[in-house]
């Protein structure tokens, strides 16, 4: 059936609908609607079935994207789905929220002229109709092994590495210190990118595998806190995926300032509010009727700046050192919120936060782009110009850092690099601790969530390595 691909010189690039700007200022849902049966196999049948598919080789993944296309347009859907869930643990999650204009789309080698396949949207579409279908059905073993692994954090990091060592039959227990499963996926992203439904669904899913939450059961050396020690006793093997919270500071004066908050406080309460919750915060965290300042220029940022309009913000404006071009977040983000009414103030830098007291306003050095630096990136310098936006209500969005784990947990013997994240050995997942494993954020700082899936597949086939070469050295004694 090769004629059902190579379609792109036929049917042109078309996304999914995407709500109107003034409808999806008003609430948190989804702003795009997924594609019907017919829409999706005519934009898979616009893969050109490349011979060397960048689109995989640009997947942190590596999925088998022109496959699952193919199996798509030729309404081989529960094919699709299976070829699709074999490398990816979460395809409607990252279907959603990972930058395909920046990963697989973004090096799609369909001249561009025709625009790229839209695999992201299928990707979700694949999924989403594999649920309704009732294929999706949890991984269970073949048989018990009679070994436990400990899990601490429920990112995709996390779930990814559980998930994987359940169907290899380990017993599983997951530590989270919140109160929901997800890490990030719950508390960070907005629902209007990633409804939270989604991420209850695949809980509810790792439950039905038999995989074992152990909520609000934060790890640490404090009272109430569960030690590390205890769960290296309890398991046979441990795995870090905590991810990094710690927001980075703006070191201007006016930084303590009330008013100026860090955009994981703001994200977190926000997202408590969608699960009518109390965040036990004051109105620093909510933007109605505020003229609020981002600073930043990631996706980070442009969740806040997103969310701000979405809670009944006077005024949004992004603050930037750099340019549109030189942003790091995705294009598509940035266009998504200038839509909404967000404004940007480019090649821009905060030097102080003004007020008394309060934040009343951000004075910005005004910069120029200078010549390239050793990555290609174009480096900045300041003009000596100055001008003041004004502000009560001022989000850091400048990216996480880790949490010092060694000194939080009493473990001075948990190596960590100059960066404070956690040491393995190159292309390894173990810690300096026998039989402690990590990956994702904790491991190569803040990055994507398709980073974190890979980390935690990757992660659980070193563990199962390990304790199997453990058991078979154990049975020669």
């Amino acid at each position: 059936m090769a004629e059902r691909m190579l379609q792109f010189v036929n049917h042109p690039q078309i996304l999914p609908e995407k709500r109107d700007a003034a409808e999806r200022r008003a609430d948190f849902g989804e702003i795009y609607r997924g594609f019907a049966t017919s829409r999706a196999e005519e934009q898979a049948s616009r893969c050109s079935q490349c011979g060397i598919p960048f689109c995989s080789v640009h997947c942190p993944l590596g999925n088998n994207i022109p496959d699952w296309l193919k199996l798509t347009a030729e309404d081989r859907l529960q094919e699709a789905y299976e070829m699709s869930s074999a490398t990816n643990t979460f395809p409607e999650i990252c279907g959603r929220i990972c930058p395909q204009d920046r990963l697989c789309e973004g090096n799609c080698v369909i001249q561009k002229g025709f625009e790229s396949v839209t695999i992201g949207a299928v990707e979700r579409f694949i999924t989403e109709n594999a649920f309704e279908q009732g294929w999706v059905q949890p991984r269970l073993p073949d048989r018990e092994l009679g070994l436990s692994v400990g899990i601490v954090g429920s990112g995709p990091a996390g779930l990814a590495c559980a998930e994987r060592l359940r169907a290899r039959g380990y017993e599983v227990h997951v530590y989270e210190r919140q109160d929901r499963v997800g890490g990030l996926l719950t508390y960070g992203i907005p629902s209007f990118k990633l409804e939270k439904h989604v991420v209850a669904r695949r809980h509810k899913l790792l439950e039905e595998q038999g995989i074992i939450f152990h909520l609000s059961t934060p790890i640490g050396a404090g009272e109430g806190e569960t030690s590390l020690d205890d769960l290296r006793t309890r398991h046979n093997a441990v795995f870090l995926g905590t991810g990094v919270y710690r927001s980075r500071s703006v070191d201007v004066p006016g930084a303590d300032l009330n008013g100026v908050v860090d955009a994981i406080d703001f994200l977190t309460a926000s997202n408590r509010r969608g699960y009518d919750e109390d965040p036990g915060e004051d109105a620093a965290l909510h933007a109605k009727g505020r003229r609020v300042v981002v600073i930043g220029g990631g996706d980070t940022a442009m969740d806040c700046v997103r969310t701000s309009i979405r809670q009944g913000a006077e005024k949004v404006t992004c603050v930037y050192r750099r340019d549109r071009a030189n942003m790091p977040g995705s294009r598509q983000e940035v266009y998504n919120a200038e839509e909404e009414g967000a404004n940007f103030e480019w090649l821009a830098a905060p030097e102080e936060f003004l007020g008394e007291g309060t934040v009343e306003g951000v004075k910005v050095l005004k910069m120029r782009l200078g010549a390239p630096d050793a990555t290609g990136r174009r480096s900045i310098e300041g003009t000596g110009q100055h001008s003041i936006i004004e502000g009560d209500l001022v989000i850091r969005a400048l990216g996480f850092d880790p949490e010092d784990l060694p000194g939080q947990w009493q473990q001075p013997e948990l190596a960590v690099t100059r960066w404070g994240t956690l040491t393995v050995p190159p292309g390894g997942f173990q810690t300096s601790l026998p039989g402690v494993f990590a990956g994702g954020d904790i491991v190569r700082g803040a990055s994507l969530v398709v980073w974190a899936i890979k980390d935690g597949r990757d992660a659980a086939d070193a563990m199962h390595l390990s304790l199997t070469k453990t058991l078979a050295l154990e049975a020669a004694e």
